[in-house]
Parts: structure tokens; sequence; C-alpha cells
């Protein structure tokens, strides 16, 4: 719900060593280059993807007691990896363990477009974390036949039969999460947050009998738990130390345990305790405890984002998938950036939101641009630029929050993006010079006040429940466009020109316009496959955002909807009028919200965010056909590689790269799979490192 990903860098686009391993696993890296100029931000393309390095700039200046704690963190992250991958669908992890079996003992022709299209199919999975599209959700395709396939297990020796097998070449489990309500929210989505045979109505009338304890302050049912059929009875099976996921949760806690041993404050060391209790226990008070103590210890430089988080992936917005970023924060992009922080009440109080919707005040936001050391789960391969948590809509309101820019993950997207694509897009050459001089900065504070002063504003009505509970499968999407308008709105204001944010708010302003519509309504389109709907939550947001303005607009001129060459452009006409109907849409999205208005949400989410003119779709496609770079990047993590002395004590941490993401990914199922049959050989050595 408050994760942001990059309108403009979205159209451009670690692992423990124990002291026995640490020569053998050294090979998968090269030592990180110092020299930014030098540093090859790309690793791999194939597909749709393109997977790009990070850096961890000025890991050096750390204590080694920071690095240890970084790196105890980043462990904690990668020892749930396989949550995701089952999290997302039943059969992920047998598969994956086929796939890689496959891959690291077949000795025939490497050379065939047989094995090319093998590969590329291996590494789309490991991307999407399973077999489903990581962005549309749609079923990856193998671009090789089942006769292949089976020469491949044969000689291979892999065994893998049945419904994961089947499942790989057949139309069952198409799209991992439909928000189609006429295909069946959970009936027609894959992924594996629910027993077979439930439906959503079932789903809704369980959680409806669950009241909390004080009504003011609801917990979080759902949120780590899978809801199963047993003799007919609707049970949760919670996911915890002992219970679901419990061998991967048990070695998350060991790696937090010591985390918490070194932890810089006594805040910090108290919020990790809560979070090691929760994950034992399952607590849901616990979970509660533990956001109130995180988004109260702000001091220190380490921080930190761990468990069962955002509830995109489940089509009735309860259940979290298991995510881990790792921060450090960056002092001097933190300091520029703190007087969005310090102004939050001002951007609340002048909000076109109407007054009864605004907060008295807005407590406890802290923004900070961070560098990113490692993620892991739903975060990684495809990452988030910026997060604001917690979700829980009471704790924001009484505690505040906490917004976070990941600044190496954008240097890098930067790094390796072009401007080939703007300039096809791109109504003339005005738009490009403004997107040229301010498209960065503009993405940077849209990221910013959509974070800080977005996801922090507004109140609901009394009474009104939560968001998953009023507004269901359009919750997120309707989120996210609210937190997207009230950037949009105040990008072109003078205030950003007044606090130093800019040298011209209304250039500044214009370029994010620019941008923004062009993408909404046309850019975007090239993660979609012809004939396909948007269904995934963010795109939706910035259609419905586009749409509905163009559409409000059109009589008065605002955009222009332009046919040039065959190609077709949306030219803003009137940036002043434009901002108005941000205003008015933000005023009626917050409305929806704060009174949990599910026939309005509906209407305009569904009228205006879902479907797709297929003669332009295809138009934009042919149009960028041209173009070699893939839609979609990615990440693989720096490696994190302790030096031990003679006693087996960490004496320095040393930051290198994966040679490729095929080598990480083969790494990571080898070092970090607690859920599968390799986890009883991995016990063990689990245990051995975590005493080190």
């Amino acid at each position: 719900m408050n994760k942001i990903l990059s309108t403009c860098l979205l159209a451009t686009a670690l692992t423990f060593v124990s002291c026995n391993e640490e020569k053998k696993d050294s090979d998968l890296a090269q030592t990180e280059k110092t020299s930014q100029e030098e540093f090859n931000f790309k690793a791999d393309e194939f597909a749709d993807l393109k997977i790009l390095r990070y850096q961890i700039p000025g890991w050096e200046n750390l204590s080694l007691k920071e690095q240890k704690l970084v790196y105890y963190l980043t462990q904690a992250g990668l020892a749930g990896r396989d949550i995701i991958w089952d999290q997302n669908y039943r059969h992920n992890l047998k598969i994956r363990e086929a796939l890689e079996n496959i891959y690291a003992n077949y000795e025939g022709d490497k050379s065939s477009e047989d094995w090319t299209a093998f590969e590329t199919y291996l590494k789309r999975v490991w991307f999407s974390n399973g077999i489903h599209h990581h962005y549309s959700n749609a079923k990856l395709k193998p671009g090789f036949s089942k006769e292949y396939f089976d020469t491949l297990l044969k000689e291979t020796n892999t065994d893998l039969t049945g419904e994961a097998y089947e499942v790989i070449f057949n139309d069952k489990d198409a799209k991992k999460v439909n928000l189609n309500e006429a295909d069946g929210l959970i009936e027609g989505s894959a992924v594996n947050m629910y027993g077979e045979g439930i439906t959503a109505a079932e789903v809704d009338a369980f959680y409806a009998n669950k009241k909390s304890p004080n009504p003011e302050k609801p917990l979080a049912y759902g949120i780590n738990t899978k809801l199963v059929k047993e003799n007919g009875k609707l049970v949760e099976k919670v996911y915890k130390s002992g219970g679901l996921y419990g061998e991967a949760i048990d070695e998350i806690v060991n790696w937090l345990e010591k985390a918490k041993g070194i932890a810089e404050n006594e805040k910090q060391a108290n919020a990790l305790g809560l979070l090691i209790e929760y994950y034992k226990t399952g607590d849901l008070q616990t979970w509660d405890d533990y956001n109130v103590a995180w988004v109260e210890a702000t001091e220190g430089n380490i921080d930190y984002i761990n468990s069962f988080i955002e509830v995109y992936n489940d089509p009735k917005g309860y259940t979290g998938s298991y995510e881990s970023i790792i921060q450090i924060k960056d002092f001097d992009m933190s300091e520029k950036m703190s007087v969005v922080e310090k102004n939050v009440q001002w951007f609340e109080d002048n909000s076109p939101i109407m007054d009864e919707h605004k907060k008295d005040s807005v407590v406890g936001v802290t923004y900070k641009t961070v560098i990113v050391a490692g993620e892991a789960g739903d975060a990684s391969p495809s990452t988030p630029i910026g997060v604001n948590l917690p979700n829980s809509s009471w704790i924001r309101k009484t505690h505040g929050s906490k917004s976070v820019s990941l600044g190496n993950i954008i240097h890098a997207y930067e790094s390796a993006g072009g401007t080939d694509k703007l300039k096809e897009f791109a109504h003339d050459e005005e738009e490009i010079a403004l997107s040229e001089k301010y498209g960065n900065q503009a993405d940077k504070l849209h990221t910013a006040l959509h974070e800080v002063v977005g996801h922090a504003s507004g109140q609901m009505n009394p009474g009104v429940g939560e968001t998953k509970e009023t507004l269901k499968s359009y919750a997120s999407t309707l989120e996210e466009g609210r937190a997207d308008l009230v950037g949009l709105y105040y990008l072109m204001d003078p205030k950003l020109q007044e606090l130093g944010l800019t040298d011209n708010a209304e250039e500044l302003g214009k370029a994010a316009y620019n941008d923004y519509i062009r993408n909404g309504l046309v850019t975007q389109l090239v993660r979609l496959e012809l004939g396909e709907d948007v269904e995934e939550a963010h795109m939706r947001n910035r259609q419905w955002v586009s749409a509905w303005v163009f559409e409000k607009g059109k009589e008065e001129g605002v955009i222009e909807k332009v046919e040039k060459d065959g190609k077709t452009y949306y030219d803003i006409k009137d940036y002043a009028k434009l901002r108005e109907l941000f205003g008015e849409l933000l005023k009626e999205t917050q409305r929806i919200k704060s009174e949990g208005d599910y026939e309005a949400a509906k209407n305009l989410v569904e009228n205006y965010g879902v479907k797709v003119d297929q003669d332009l779709h295809k138009e934009v496609l042919d149009r960028n056909a041209k173009f070699k770079s893939a839609p979609y990047s990615g990440f693989i993590n720096p490696v994190l590689v302790p030096e031990m002395d003679e006693n087996g004590e960490i004496t320095a941490i040393k930051v290198t790269q994966p040679e490729s993401f095929e080598k990480q990914m083969m790494d990571y199922s080898k070092n970090h799979s607690f859920l599968t049959e390799k986890k009883e050989a991995k016990k063990e050595e689990a245990v051995e490192a975590a005493e080190m």
C-alpha cells in the first residue's frame, strides 16, 4: 500500500559466507569498484527485464559494529527468501528446485535455441519469485516445448511430476492476483494465501467476525496467516516459529537476535525484541507494539524493514507479503530533504481536500534518503524506490510514520537509463527539454511528497473501518493514487521554491505533469501484452488519475490528444488548470477513503483505470519495438563478505559484487533455502553460522 514505484524510473525501466566457505564463495564475486565512473551498473538483460547492480557508498565510513548490524539484518532478510516464493504460488518452490537442478547438472548442448529459451525462462522465474510475472501477474510462458523439458528432466535425473509439472505448460492458474470480481477474487487468483475451495465472501464473513479489543486500534487480522478449510471449517494457519513457514522464521529470528545484541540504541533494541517476539508468537497485539516501537526508533544510522507487510498480492488485501530492506542513512541527502518533513503540517493545512478530512496535527513523520545495503522477499529483485510505513492508520495518526527514499537504487536507475524513449513519446522539443532539465528532480520530489505528505495526510471519518474492509480490492490503487495526487498538486506550488527545493517550481511542475500524463496514458502500456487490461495497482492508479483529468479537462482543452505522423501524443495546454483538476480529484479520492465509499471507488477505477484503448496500445507497442532496452528493471544485491580472526570473530566486512544474476540466484538457493528439500542439509550449516 505504501510503496512507490517511480513513474519516470519505471518507464526506463546478501549472502552469508561462513569462515570455512569464504574462499569457495568469494569466487562468485568481484571486488566492488570504487569509481562510479568505472562501475558497470548493468549486469544482464533478457526477455522484458534488465538486471542492474547498485553500490553501497560510504560503507567504509561505518564502524565495524554498524557494519556487523547491517550484515546480521541482511542475513535475517535472506533467511525468509523462500517464504515469498511459496506465498506467490503453491508449486513455486518445487518448480524452482527442478529448474535449478537442471541448470546445475545439464551436460548437453548449451548452444541450442531450446537451451537459451530454458535459461531465459529460469531467469524470468527467478526475477518474479515464481512462475507468474512480477508486474502483470500473468503466468510466464516457456519458450521451449514439453518434449524438450522432458529431455532435460531425464538427462539431469530431475523429479517434477503432477500438477507442478503440468502447470508450466497448461492454462491453469493463469493469474497470480486476479482483480476481476466476475472471475472470483480468490478463485481466479493463483496466489497461495488462501486454501483451496475458499471464496471471497467466506473471507469477508470470517474477518467480519473478528473484533479488536479496542475498536479505535484495530488489529491487522490476516496479516500473517493463511486461511484454510479443515473439516469444512475456516482456520487460520499462522506464520510463526512452530507454525507455517516456521523453519524459515526460526532462521530469521536467529539473525535478528544477533542484530539486537549490537543495536545502536535502546529504542532500536526494544523494537527488534518485539519483532522477534512477534515472529515467535504470531500475536497481532505484539505486531502493533512492534510497529509503534519501530516508528519511534528514529535515532541511529541503520534501519530496516522486515516482515509480512504489503498486501498487494492478496486479492482481498489482508495477508502481507514477506519482504526485507536494510538501510543506511544518507546524511547529506536526508538533511536536504528534511525540509519536507518539517513542513508537513503546512501541506496538510493547504490541501484542497475537505476540512473535516484534514488532520489537525500530523505527527511523527520522518523522511530520510537511505542507502540500501540489501533486499529480499517481495522487495527483490524488483524493488520500490520509496517506502512509507507502517500501514496501520491509527498508528500513523497517533505515532507517525517513516518515509524513506532509496537513494542508491534511484542513482543506479538513473545511471543505467537513457533518453531515446522520451524523444519518441514526448510531444515536442519543449517537453523533452523540460524533462531533461527537471525530470529527475521532479521525480525525487514527487517521491518525497507522495511518501511524506501523501500517505500521512487525511483522516478517516469516525466509525469508518479500514480500507481493506470498506474499499476491498480497490483499496491499494486508491491509496497509491491519493498519495500521487498529493504530490502532483504540490509539485507546481511556489512553496517548493520558497523552501529551496527547486529553483523554478513552475518549470519543475510542468516537467512532472508532462511525464506523469505521458506515462499514465501512453508509455506504461509497453508493460502489457496486446489485449490485456490493467491489473497492477500502481499502473491502475496512474491510468485512472491521468484518464480522469484528461476527460474532465476536455471541454476547456486542458490536455489535447494529438495525432501526428500516425503517432499519438498528449499535449498539456493549461498547466494551472490541470493542477486544479488534480486538486479536485484528490478531494474526491480523500472523500472516498474517509467515507469508505466502495461504489465510488469501484466506478473511478473501473471506468478510468482498467480498460485499454486497443488501437493506441498496438501503436505504442509498435513504436516501442525499436528500443532494445527492457521495460522492467531489477537488481542483484551486493555481497557482504565477513573476514574472521582465528577465534571466529568478525574483524572486517567487505562489499563485493556478484559475478552474475545466475550465480547470485544459485548461491541464494544453496545458502538461504529453509523451506525446500534442501532445508535439512542447510539447518546444521545455518546453526553453526549463527553461533559465530
